[in-house]
């Protein structure tokens, strides 16, 4: 077992190098299952945090369902799930990468990484009545866009595009689309006026913000 802040400073150092592709490379993997692998770069980067933070042996690695993973990964991190698949993503696909991920995810998000973890957690804590709301929001904000715009395939491309991805894709675009006087569409659908609403509700319930990046 080790701490977060071993496993960043290992990556960090270019030291067992995250696999790509799963969790672990059992092709690679020389032990018997139970017992550490001599290079724990055959495990990925959500391999490792799983082995070396969570405890998980190499044969949970091989047999565990990636959905569980990303779970299981955010919990460990307190993170939301979102940030536990692009931590799946990237891997070691960029330079800094994974740890900065953790560290820096703006240099992987941009500038409104802030905004968009915050949302993301939102999202994780949402209940099955508060995705109805969503659902209904949606319904009722389409059928008034279609109108307004006079234009099926506009209307049809905003419906095409998931509700929580496009609500991440306005936070990350929030500076063009006020440059271009457009309208948050999925954003409110979550009841966030604008982005900076997210931040707003951060602070007024406090503890719901995501610690991972507090290790820098």
């Amino acid at each position: 077992m080790q701490t977060l802040e071993e496993i960043l400073a290992r990556w960090d150092a270019n030291e067992g190098k995250p696999y790509k592709g799963k969790l672990i490379d059992w092709d690679a993997y020389d032990g018997d299952g139970e017992e550490p692998p001599t290079d724990i770069g055959c495990m990925c980067s959500q391999g490792q945090i799983l082995h070396l933070l969570g405890g998980w042996s190499p044969l949970k690695l091989r047999d565990t369902d990636q959905n569980l993973a990303d779970r299981e990964t955010a919990k460990l991190l307190n993170i939301s799930v979102a940030h536990a698949i692009v931590l799946r993503k990237v891997n070691d696909s960029v330079d800094g990468a994974p740890s900065i991920v953790l560290t820096h995810p703006e240099k992987i998000l941009g500038d409104q990484a802030h905004i968009l973890l915050a949302f993301w957690k939102h999202i994780d804590r949402m209940t099955a009545v508060d995705w109805k709301k969503v659902a209904a929001a949606r319904a009722a904000a389409w059928a008034a866009a279609w109108a307004a715009a006079g234009d099926a395939a506009w209307a049809a491309a905003w419906a095409a595009a998931g509700d929580a991805a496009g609500a991440s894709s306005e936070i990350q675009g929030a500076k063009l689309m006020r440059e271009r006087g457009q309208p948050f569409f999925f954003l409110p659908l979550f009841g966030f006026s604008s982005p900076e609403d997210i931040i707003q509700r951060q602070i007024e319930e406090p503890g719901t913000g995501d610690t991972a990046t507090a290790t820098n």
